[in-house]
């Protein structure tokens, strides 16, 4: 499908200057754009690869001089990148997951399905599971029982969805994403060796063999509104409460979110990311990648961990902290400079004690 550049800026609301009549059928990068797609240079540094692509208009940011360039239109944002969220979602031609019910998918007869719900092949939706409108259930699908799911939910091939979860409106789950498996949690009939090693910092463990005793799933997970799950991520159902996760939040690949953890609103949860149970994670995080986070923890509203992060103990609101253990950023990159600093200043302290040993014989 083609769009022309007058009808793109109005759906973006923004400012389109030129041939805006001029037509385009995709986005691509500048050095590889064609003649019939729109150049996305959303910095001065990205347009100037404009001259190794053959693009005849771009998105561009605001005040560029896009004639200067060789573009016959372009379209300016004093925001690009956040104008590429509603340009992407305009150009997305979607996963081909047609509509209606396949023939190959299991319904039970006691489910509902919303008005226009689409179900792909070979996946099963159990007793009691309620799938709002307008939503898309790829191939190869589970929906356990008794699930509720809000309108325009979006589930890709292969996501798995335990009993009695809840999950709010606009929902997109990736490829292999689980809600709703049991949680990691289990227990000994005398103190364990972990508990041992965790009360004595490490100087005492396992003495004798013990055997695990599994602690049942009772709860569920509960999802808000406006939710993305990444590919082949995981989010336990609680103990006995519900795992939670508030509007908003949006999740990477392979993120583990382990059992009766609270996450807040609007949080960023990037790959690889673990959360042990039971921590509790405000409004506005961002968990960079690789971040770990250990268990029974309370993380503060508008907290930032950089990437590869372990968090091993609760963080105050507001703070922007990194490393191994977590320590406020600026700290560690102090730490990390002094580090680097450190095979010098050994290098002059030898210099220093072989001087003081061997004086100068003239003296």
């Amino acid at each position: 499908m083609r769009h022309s550049i007058a009808d793109i800026a109005a759906a973006l609301g923004l400012v389109a200057e030129g041939d805006i009549s001029l037509t385009v059928a995709g986005i691509a990068e500048p050095a590889s754009a064609g003649p019939d797609q729109l150049a996305l240079a959303m910095r001065p540094d990205y347009a100037d690869a404009l001259g190794q692509g053959q693009a005849r208009a771009a998105m561009l940011w605001e005040g560029a001089d896009w004639r200067s360039y060789g573009l016959e239109a372009a379209i300016l944002s004093k925001r690009p990148r956040y104008a590429m969220a509603n340009l992407s979602a305009l150009m997305d031609r979607g996963q081909g997951y047609g509509s209606g019910v396949h023939p190959t998918a299991l319904i039970d007869p006691a489910a509902a399905l919303g008005e226009g719900v689409s179900v792909g092949p070979y996946t099963i939706v159990a007793a009691g599971v309620r799938i709002g409108a307008g939503s898309v259930i790829g191939p190869q699908c589970h929906i356990g029982w008794d699930v509720v799911l809000g309108d325009g939910a979006q589930l890709h091939a292969g996501v798995r969805i335990g009993a009695r979860v809840r999950i709010g409106a606009r929902f997109i789950a990736q490829p292999g994403a689980v809600i709703g498996a049991d949680g990691f949690s289990f227990v000994t009939p005398e103190v364990s060796g972990v508990e041992r090693a965790r009360d004595s910092l490490g100087s005492t463990g396992t003495e004798t063999a013990q055997s695990w005793s599994r602690i049942h799933s009772l709860g569920a997970v509960a999802i808000g509104d406006d939710v993305e799950l990444g590919a082949n991520s995981c989010i336990d159902r609680g103990s006995v409460r519900d795992t939670t996760v508030g509007d908003g939040c949006k999740f990477d690949n392979l993120v583990q979110i382990g059992h009766n953890v609270v996450i807040g609103r609007d949080c960023l949860i990037c790959a690889q990311v673990g959360v042990a149970g039971s921590t509790v994670i405000g409004d506005n995080v961002v968990l960079g990648g690789q971040t770990g986070v250990s268990d029974n923890l309370r993380i503060g509203n508008n907290v930032i961990t950089g990437g590869g992060t372990k968090v091993l103990s609760s963080i105050p609101a507001g703070r922007v902290m990194l490393g191994y253990p977590a320590v406020r950023m600026e700290t560690h990159i102090e730490s990390y400079k002094a580090l680097r600093r450190l095979p010098r200043l050994l290098r002059d302290l030898a210099k220093t004690q072989k001087s003081v040993s061997k004086p100068d014989e003239s003296d």
